[in-house]
């Protein structure tokens, strides 16, 4: 069997460097070292399969040749990644026709190619989802301590007590599980929301055909995949925390549940929970929309930056939890009313008894410690999530 050589890096000064030409055998006496030019990766024909054969490849212009690898099934879901672009790149000028200078952008520039459009929203709504939740952490951890009271009365006495006792690991106590709970859930959402949102918005030069804007519409359909999907989870959730010692684990308790009460009862409350997702989730979706089309109209900019995506959807959130908390307000009175002596007959009744014993102050009691959490994880999901997006590209001239 004749030898290969293993050539790591390419000879041109392009600013990659690909993996290729991979052989059986090789010594470092034939391991081709890189030009300066010569310093980023790229990993292409990457599939899902066992089997890995040499090809032979073209025979480049210093006349060694090789063999490269493929991998079987590589038009499965992720035809291939592609690795850092232009990594530290400096800003050059170039001069194109009649003295013309336009200036190429350098910075840190990863692309990853994934074929299919459908993985590549579900991973940018994980990613998304699992930032946004980490980065909020702490401010959920310090919220339920002042509402158990256990640390303290106020903000600055609930982090102090927690950084003398656990340190900042305390204040990410739980995370992990919240995080697996968030990503899938934030990824059917925010899938689901690109997906009926495309294709209910009308096309450039065309009338809407709706009444409403698609974007609410989406923002509802999101809402409502999203919980069907992970409701159970959260019921398994609640039991495992409430009933101690009955069931051995996540698995055991959706057996026996579903074994004994039958599969309905893992949705059971399921109405109640559709009633406060839905309205925050269609206001939350449409404001964002608006205030991304506002801003291309006012800036007559089609791109938008991060840090103005993060600004856009904290006010997204902002706007969505205001306008929905008089029936978050009126869900939790309705869940205590029997404990408070008050009974009430739907939402709407709930919203007017509040009304009229406390005004409209009792309609927004506790906006402040709530907006504390869901503005900042809002913005932060949403930047995430067209930053991976940007990221995760189709082709190679996206890339």
């Amino acid at each position: 069997m004749g030898r290969r050589d293993v050539q790591v890096f390419d000879d041109r000064s392009d600013g990659f460097f690909s993996v290729c030409n991979l052989g059986f055998q090789s010594s470092p006496q034939h391991v081709q070292y890189p030009h300066a030019g010569g310093l980023f990766a790229s990993v292409s024909q990457v599939g899902m399969g066992f089997g890995v054969s040499p090809t032979p490849e073209p025979q480049n212009p210093r006349g060694d040749g090789g063999g490269g690898m493929k991998l079987p099934y590589a038009d499965l879901y992720m035809k291939y990644v592609e690795g850092i672009k232009n990594f530290g790149a400096k800003e050059e000028e170039v001069v194109e026709g009649e003295g013309v200078v336009k200036k190429k952008k350098g910075g840190l520039k990863l692309k990853i190619k994934i074929a299919n459009p459908s993985l590549r929203r579900l991973i940018s709504g994980a990613v998304a989802g699992a930032v946004s939740r980490t980065a909020v952490a702490p401010l959920e951890t310090i919220r339920t301590h002042l509402m158990v009271g256990s640390s303290g009365n106020s903000s600055t006495e609930v982090f102090n007590d927690i950084m003398k006792v656990d340190g900042w690991t305390g204040l990410f106590r739980g995370n992990l599980v919240n995080v697996i709970r968030v990503a899938p859930s934030k990824a059917i959402e925010l899938f689901a929301y690109d997906t009926v949102n495309k294709h209910l918005s009308p096309k450039d030069g065309e009338q809407s055909k709706l009444p409403i804007p698609a974007s609410l519409i989406a923002g509802a359909c999101a809402g409502v995949s999203s919980t069907l999907v992970t409701y159970p989870l959260e019921l398994l959730k609640t039991r495992l925390t409430i009933q101690r010692g009955v069931y051995n684990g996540l698995l055991d308790a959706f057996v026996k549940i579903v074994r004994e009460e039958g599969p309905a009862e893992l949705y059971r409350g399921l109405a109640p929970s559709l009633i406060g997702v839905i309205p925050y989730a269609a206001t939350n979706y449409c404001a964002y929309d608006t205030l991304r089309k506002t801003y291309r109209k006012i800036f007559k900019q089609e791109k938008i930056g991060n840090i103005q995506t993060l600004l856009i959807g904290s006010a997204a959130g902002a706007i969505s939890s205001t306008a929905t908390f008089p029936l978050e307000v009126a869900r939790k009175h309705m869940q205590v009313g029997a404990v408070g002596g008050r009974q009430y007959n739907d939402v709407f009744h709930a919203l007017t008894s509040i009304l009229e014993h406390e005004g409209i102050a009792g309609l927004y009691r506790g906006l402040g410690p709530s907006c504390m959490k869901l503005v900042p994880a809002a913005g932060i999901s949403f930047m995430c999530y067209e930053a991976m997006k940007k990221i995760l590209v189709e082709d190679d001239e996206e890339a």
